[in-house]
């Protein structure tokens, strides 16, 4: 599996191009994988036959690992740089998985229902995730399951003995919930009606996932206000040839909130953080995440890295790289990485605000309303007086386990307030 990105450390394969015993070329594509939202293919990277292949679809596979054979010229070579063949056999014989050691115990009686959480850490690798989804497993029940790993981390082996066992938590209720005042999920049955029926595609699956998780991870609060973007609007109107002249970029309103945001989450850091169990992680770097639309629908986010230390040009420059590729699905696995503040441009849409779901593990996301010309009472040098002003709400949802009311509302106040002070004097 090569690499196919800084951050990426492993990808699900999801169908071969080529079967054993097929020719394939040098650069020829072999097989298509995924790696969290980005689909990539993989050509192979030499001329022969097809001799083995060792995965099958769904099966995730970390960078580096040997996953087919191709025999060149009479001799056999892997399509990786790892040909570790104990590895590969490793690999075929999946089903053989490491034993639980002894010193791990189960606080758990044979004759109750009731059990201790074996993993307190909520953190799960994707192919934990995956191996979870084909066997129809909740993260409720992962959180169940007796570790083994560093830190609390739920293993592949922990979970394979854990299904070999005969998944006896599967039905398992916390013993904190017999507390008479605990609040228990009802067990409802709802009619859903009759109609068509389309299988969700494995990005809506995940997106899905995401946001359950994100909604019962973090208690979700929002803040509203309302800004004032005439001098912007006007701005931009009036230097977005000139600009797109002298530099070769459009002049989207896009680069101008990624620059007052960073601005914002300078001047409130604590806002720029992630929760790790009972630490809280301040983020050094500050990288704005842009909530964008698929062409098939689907919601995905691309990182304009580093926005704080970037002027408009290369601002411009990189919304527009990611937009575009966005748009020709072409996005890799870095530009989606590493997130730590995101935005949500709800205002596309033509909606006036949105409530947006935190894009984890971050603990806040702002959702832009349309800009809507409204007639406003202003103060001018005669009093008040009646105007025509170009006006939006921002709406920031955050994660009040972390982020207070003070916090919350005095950040997105700060970003309305460098929106409404845009100077029109600026120079591009």
């Amino acid at each position: 599996m090569p690499k196919l990105g800084e951050s990426i450390t492993e990808a699900a394969i999801i169908t071969w191009f080529k079967n054993v015993g097929d020719i394939i070329e040098e650069d020829e594509m072999l097989l298509e994988v995924a790696t969290d939202k980005v689909d990539s293919e993989v050509p192979s990277n030499v001329s022969g036959v097809i001799e083995e292949i060792l995965y099958e679809a769904n099966e995730v596979i970390k960078i580096g690992q040997t996953i087919a054979v191709i025999k060149v010229d009479g001799s056999v070579q892997s399509n990786s740089k790892s040909t570790d063949s104990n590895n590969i056999k490793k690999k075929i014989e999946k089903k053989k998985v490491t034993k639980r050691p002894k010193s791990v115990q189960v606080a758990s009686s044979p004759t109750s229902n009731s059990f201790s959480v074996g993993n307190s850490n909520t953190f799960f690798s994707p192919l934990i995730i995956s191996i979870a989804k084909e066997q129809h497993i909740s993260f409720e029940e992962l959180a169940r399951i007796p570790v083994t790993g560093n830190e609390g981390r739920l293993r592949k082996s922990d979970l394979f003995q854990y299904i070999e066992d005969g998944r006896p938590y599967k039905f398992a209720q916390p013993t904190a919930q017999q507390d008479p005042t605990a609040y228990r999920i009802p067990q409802l049955s709802f009619d859903k009606g009759k109609g068509k029926i389309v299988e969700m595609d494995r990005m809506r699956k995940m997106i899905a996932d995401h946001m359950v998780y994100s909604k019962h991870t973090s208690p979700h609060v929002t803040a509203y206000v309302e800004a004032d973007l005439t001098n912007m609007v006007n701005w931009r109107n009036a230097n977005k040839v000139a600009f797109q002249e002298k530099y070769g970029e459009r002049l989207t309103f896009t680069p101008l909130f990624v620059e007052a945001v960073a601005k914002a989450v300078k001047d409130f850091p604590n806002i720029n953080a992630s929760v790790d169990g009972d630490n809280i992680i301040i983020k050094e770097d500050i990288n704005i995440g842009m909530a964008t639309a698929l062409p098939s629908g689907n919601l995905i986010v691309p990182v304009v890295k580093n926005a704080d230390t970037k002027d408009l040009k290369q601002l411009a420059e990189n919304v527009n790289e990611l937009a575009n590729k966005a748009r020709e699905n072409k996005l890799v696995g870095d530009d989606i990485k590493g997130s730590t503040f995101t935005i949500s441009n709800v205002g596309t849409f033509g909606s006036v605000m949105g409530t947006p779901i935190i894009n984890q593990p971050e603990v806040a996301i702002l959702a832009l309303g349309i800009i809507k010309k409204r007639p406003e009472v202003i103060e001018t040098e005669n009093g008040d007086e009646i105007a025509i002003r170009s006006m939006m709400y921002l709406s920031l949802s955050f994660d009040h386990r972390v982020v207070d009311g003070f916090l919350g509302g005095s950040f997105v106040r700060r970003v309305a307030d460098y929106f409404e002070q845009f100077d029109t004097n600026r120079k591009i």
